[in-house]
């Protein structure tokens, strides 16, 4: 179904092909798994399971297991390590996909092949087809904040990288991009740059050289192009000054990038004074993005999920322009794309592609969180098919992909809102494991959000915002309690701060968490408020693990395993407070 990207992309036909495979997903799902175990019926993985060439989802279910990243590691490792033998798929896995590491605190290696760039593209096809008839844009640039991750080899000559870097490195992806009128408006050098700072600097001045040519402003999460912004806050007349003398400033140390951007940048008075003129114009920065690239359409990234407490900030720098949210995947492949792009953020759902994996969902009712772990399974749990999800429910997702993953759980709690045709549309709600648990109390990442939200309401009343946040449970003293660790954007009261931290506590209404805090067997929540640029030093960590900062999401909590994130929040405690709502 993948429209070749050499003809020109034609929106009504991607939009036709979807909707006949969603009017008969249960077939295209049973067609899907087929042709992915028929592909790999190879594998040492599937033949230990005992298949025996079988490839109905009945059959399927019955001999493969549901696992989890852990259960696959020794397989993995095998492949890392050089074993060249069909392992988990049929041909060769010649590279390797890094998640993030923000969640365990190092990243994990997933299979990648081909066949996941092709559903990656059916992905950024259908997205792109139903974004287009609602806000439809001309031959244009994007200004796309991108970035191409460090890559390795490993001990078996594999080549390892983050799956957004697989995805810009592979050969199709700028025909691909330039028939879907995203083409980036920065250079190869620039993206794939070994200096964040200087890459997103460079990023920021393609965008103004090309100003009047940005169609859309764009980024992998939300995230980056908020940091994007608030840097640009701090660099714009530097900026400025090399547009008006054609001299790229001499910040910008990488030979490759200081040549191609020579190739871009000449001396332009006229930019740079119309640019300043608008800066000065602006107050405290909002609509900034509209009045830089006047014929920009919207903005587009993801946006839901750990990347809503962004948006504030981001819809501040938008002023009217349309925040659009991007599709819902992760490193381990594509899940499902946005077809209904004109509701907002918080309003997203997804629309499953029957053809792109095989999916099937865990009934959160069936999943024991009494351990706070994602890979925990009640015995009688059973997933159901794709087209067996009810509306109003949630489940996990469970993923069977091209490239080796057989009934993986993601860890990825969702909620079916309603059917486009007979495929679902799905709600991202959260991450399956517990975030903050010490007794009874089940808190998850969307109550720290909500929690966050609430008091940093008070902080806006006095013009102030939170730049970042993040939390700890604290068990080194009796009773353990949670922390909060918070970057301002300047100076609050310490009567602001304690109001700020009796609200946090006061806003976690967990029933369990609530009767713990009263009979004291959870301790006071403490706010601990860390220096300006703290956050940045964790996103730097990162990236000297090899994150890339179009993958990055910041660890909103850091526990055991995540010890150096934890020691820079610790280091750079400025001021803390101790709840007095209870």
């Amino acid at each position: 179904m993948l429209e070749k990207v050499e003809e020109e992309f034609n929106m009504e036909k991607v939009i036709e092909e979807f909707e006949l495979l969603s009017k008969d997903a249960e077939r295209v799902q049973r067609e899907t798994l087929k042709k992915i175990l028929e592909d790999n019926a190879s594998a040492e993985y599937l033949q230990s399971l005992g298949l025996n060439g079988r490839t109905d989802p009945e059959s399927f279910k019955a001999c493969v297991p549901l696992v989890t990243h852990k259960e696959l590691e020794p397989y993995i490792y095998r492949i890392i390590d050089g074993d060249a033998s069909p392992i988990l798929t049929g041909k060769r896995i010649t590279t390797m996909s890094l998640s993030s590491g923000t969640t365990q605190g190092k990243p994990k290696y997933v299979p990648w092949n081909d066949e996941l760039y092709e559903t990656t593209m059916q992905i950024y096809q259908t997205s792109f087809a139903f974004r287009n008839r609602e806000f439809p844009i001309k031959n244009g640039k994007a200004l796309s904040f991108i970035y191409g991750s460090k890559q390795f080899k490993t001990k078996g000559g594999l080549a390892a990288r983050t799956a957004t870097s697989n995805v810009f490195r592979n050969a199709g992806y700028k025909c691909a991009m330039r028939a879907l009128q995203s083409q980036c408006c920065s250079p190869d050098e620039v993206i794939f740059g070994p200096d964040f700072f200087q890459s997103l600097y460079c990023h920021l001045l393609c965008g103004l050289i090309f100003q009047e040519e940005v169609q859309f402003v764009s980024s992998t999460f939300a995230h980056s192009i908020v940091h994007a912004f608030r840097t640009f806050e701090q660099v714009w007349e530097e900026l400025c000054i090399d547009i008006r003398e054609g001299v790229l400033t001499s910040r910008v140390t990488v030979p490759s990038i200081r040549m191609a951007m020579s190739k871009l940048l000449k001396p332009n008075s006229k930019l740079a004074n119309l640019i300043h003129k608008k800066c000065t114009g602006l107050s405290n920065w909002y609509g900034l993005i509209p009045e830089l690239f006047p014929n920009a359409k919207y903005i587009y990234g993801i946006m839901t999920g750990s990347m809503e407490p962004y948006l504030n900030k981001l819809r501040h720098y938008a002023g009217e322009l349309p925040l659009l949210t991007a599709d819902y995947g992760s490193s381990e492949g594509w899940i499902a794309a946005n077809v209904n792009p004109q509701h907002p953020p918080e309003c997203a759902t997804y629309a499953v592609l029957p053809h792109i994996g095989y999916f099937e969902f865990i009934p959160l009712s069936e999943l024991d969180n009494t351990r706070g772990e994602p890979d925990f399974l009640c015995v009688d749990s059973q997933p159901v098919s794709l087209t067996e999800v009810k509306v109003g429910e949630e489940y996990e997702v469970v993923m069977t992909n091209p490239a080796g993953l057989y009934r993986y759980r993601l860890g990825d709690v969702v909620k079916v809102m309603g059917f486009h045709h007979s495929t679902p549309e799905l709600k991202f709600i959260r991450r399956s494991s517990l975030l903050l648990n010490i007794n009874i109390d089940k808190n998850t990442e969307k109550d720290l959000q909500l929690a966050v939200e609430a008091a940093a309401k008070l902080l806006a009343e006095e013009k102030l915002e939170v730049v970042d946040f993040s939390s700890h449970v604290d068990l080194s003293e009796e009773p353990g309690h949670y922390v909060i660790f918070w970057e301002i954007s300047g100076e609050a009261s310490e009567e602001l701060l304690h109001e700020c931290c009796n609200c946090l506590d006061k806003s976690f209404v967990d029933a369990g968490y609530i009767s713990s805090r009263k009979v004291n067997c959870i301790g006071a929540l403490e706010l601990r408020v860390v220096r300006r640029g703290t956050f940045q030093k964790i996103l730097d960590h990162y990236l000297g693990l090899g994150t890339a900062v179009s993958q990055y999401k910041t660890p909103r909590c850091v526990g055991p395993t995540n010890a150096m994130v934890l020691q820079i929040l610790s280091e750079n405690v400025v001021n803390n407070y101790l709840s007095t709502a209870f």
